[in-house]
């Protein structure tokens, strides 16, 4: 399983007196408040743009921009969990200060946070970062003339960590959405926030990167990579271009120290337009969803699938039963490689493509199915929260001697590894050490199911299926919970 990136959100939540630690209730979200119109995009240009010079620099473009970037404090009361502290367990303590039951009641305790936001409409609504507001009891919004309001949440969207955020006001700056898939990588850009409470602070940088995605920062990932400065209450605050107009949202950034490492995220303008919208319009996000689980086409899974030239296409490894895919026809081991027409790059580019599709919505699908490429016409289904995330891919190294034993799968091992009964497959017990197995990232408990495309129900098949393959690349289908993903072990 691939290395992760240390990713430290910018917050808010990393900033601040933290009085105590996390629990898992959560504060509900105040009423929705209903928007009548969708956010407009920017002009392409602003006239700020054309008055940037040496000798006033980004001047311009920041005096337009710092009125509607506005500081967000937000609150929220926690109640510590007092299992995890030694004296609050104590049953002398329990006996005078717990309920009737016994059971220790353990203080509320207030923690607050500081992030940024940016006003996108004039009667109040300001864009922000989810992980700001989420979970919050109370929000304060300071801005840039010294008034601080109260502001209640319409609604969130945790997949790309956007919130709206209103305030009761009128006539306030705003900073329009630009068309963000018309920046490029080396321009200039303006970072626009509050970092660590002190006040509005500008920072510049570069585009460093567009797209960027698989840092496991958000279920949708399609970055802007700055090095502008960005820090800890620089989220939810503005990335301008030298036009001042509002090319992302600042996220997260990479860091091992807790500050700026020259590596920034901010989420695209184009992106936050489209779930903006929904949350104004709806109060939530509606997403599409085909009903499927997606991995990434590497060229062992391509070649082993019998894919050529490049490789390309998302690798369906999971269908979901009475969804918009199993109603299309695919199975498990497609690659579709073209939606609408549309080629598709990887899975990112086709979990993105589909996330922005309202349900309902027709596709025409391209996949290669058997060697062969086939078309199929899908129904977007709605998406929801009971939608299983992709298991991480293994990385294959090995050979066709795996180094692992197998046992067949009983009712009885499936109860205990949280399997439906009816499952099939053989049950990997051991991997050794330094073997093409443990290369793979295979691991106890892990369920065998395929071996080059072909079920096994017992030790029997599944030896026989990897003497069969030889000294040729083995395809494994394997079930780790409830996910499935397909690891190719070639041979040494």
């Amino acid at each position: 399983m691939r290395a992760r990136i240390l990713i430290e959100i910018v917050i808010a939540l990393g900033i601040g007196v933290v009085v105590g630690s996390w629990a898992t209730a959560r504060m509900g979200h105040p009423p929705f408040v209903m928007a009548t119109s969708a956010l407009p995009a920017a002009p392409a240009s602003a006239p700020a743009g054309n008055q940037v010079s040496f000798g006033s620099g980004f001047a311009p473009a920041v005096k337009r921009d710092l009125p509607a970037v506005v500081n967000i404090a937000s609150s929220r009361i926690v109640r510590p969990n007092p299992n995890l502290t030694p004296f609050f367990s104590d049953p002398l303590f329990r006996q005078f200060f717990g309920d009737q039951s016994g059971h220790l009641q353990a203080p509320a305790e207030r923690e607050h946070s500081l992030g940024s936001g940016v006003i996108i409409r004039p009667d109040g609504y300001i864009l922000t970062n989810n992980h700001v507001v989420n979970g919050a009891s109370d929000i304060k919004v300071s801005l840039s003339d010294k008034r601080e309001l109260t502001g209640t949440v319409v609604g969130t969207d945790s997949k790309t960590d956007l919130a709206v955020v209103k305030v009761s006001a009128n006539n306030l700056p705003v900073l329009e959405l630009a068309d963000s898939s018309k920046i490029e990588v080396g321009q200039f850009c303006l970072a626009i926030g509050d970092p660590f409470g002190i006040g509005q602070t500008v920072t510049m940088g570069i585009i460093s990167a567009v797209g960027r995605g698989g840092l496991g920062i958000e279920d949708y990932e399609d970055f802007i990579q700055t090095d502008a400065a960005i820090n800890p209450g620089n989220s939810g605050g503005a990335l301008a271009d030298v036009n001042g107009n509002l090319i992302g949202i600042n996220t997260a950034i990479v860091s091992g120290g807790g500050g700026n490492q020259g590596v920034g995220f901010a989420i695209p303008a184009n992106m936050a337009r489209r779930v903006t919208d929904q949350i104004l319009a709806h109060g939530k996000v509606i997403r599409g969803s085909l009903g499927i689980v997606i991995e990434a086409v590497t060229p062992a899974l391509a070649h082993a699938f019998g894919l050529t030239g490049e490789p390309r296409g998302a690798l369906i490894s999971q269908v979901q039963p009475d969804s918009g895919a199993s109603r299309a026809g695919l199975r498990q081991g497609d690659i579709i490689l073209e939606v609408n027409g549309s080629p598709i790059a990887d899975d990112r580019a086709l979990s993105l493509m589909i996330s922005a599709m309202a349900p309902g919505t027709q596709l025409h699908l391209k996949v290669f199915r058997d060697r062969r490429e086939q078309n199929l016409d899908a129904t977007l289904g709605e998406m929801t929260t009971a939608t299983p995330k992709p298991a991480e891919p293994a990385a294959g190294i090995g050979g066709p001697r795996l180094g692992l034993s197998v046992t067949t799968l009983t009712p009885e091992i499936a109860q205990q590894l949280g399997v439906p009964a009816r499952t099939s497959g053989v049950v990997v017990t051991e991997v050794q050490g330094a073997s093409p197995a443990e290369e793979a990232q295979l691991r106890q408990g892990d369920i065998i199911q395929e071996v080059n495309r072909k079920p096994v129900t017992n030790p029997q098949d599944f030896q026989q299926a990897i003497r069969q393959a030889g000294n040729q690349p083995v395809l494994l289908l394997i079930q780790r919970g409830a996910n499935h993903v397909f690891v190719v072990v070639p041979p040494k």
